[in-house]
């Protein structure tokens, strides 16, 4: 196994769920009328997502997800990881969510929208 084969199959291992490509928006749920973000990617685990809000690891949040069929999920998620982008850059953070106590019909809404990657 060469040495790029061997490293991408290490980071497929660390993943608990595949990342899928999805039309998804979200926002934090106490901005009720703020700007809608482009989710990065997105899987039945968590989403990607800019922003220009320093978040804290660890930390809680509400998140409304704005689904691709029109409706809106909020979702409990923690702030997995916290990237700086560059000064360039769409936003000021890259930030990495993980869904917590997602119900079975949430995630069941969530599969709904989401499509696999090719």
């Amino acid at each position: 196994m060469n040495p790029a084969s061997q490293k991408s199959s290490l980071a497929d291992d660390r993943r608990s769920f595949p990342r899928l490509q999805a039309p998804l928006y979200a926002r934090p749920a106490r901005l009720k009328f703020g700007d809608k973000q482009r989710v990065l990617d997105a899987s039945l685990g968590g989403v990607r997502i800019y922003s220009d809000d320093a978040y804290t690891e660890g930390s809680n949040l509400e998140v409304d997800l704005f689904l691709g069929d029109g409706t809106t999920l909020e979702c409990r998620a923690r702030v997995a990881w916290l990237r700086k982008l560059p000064k360039d850059a769409a936003a000021v953070y890259e930030v990495g969510l993980a869904f917590m106590d997602v119900t079975p019909e949430a995630l069941e809404r969530l599969k709904s929208v989401l499509v696999a990657e090719d």
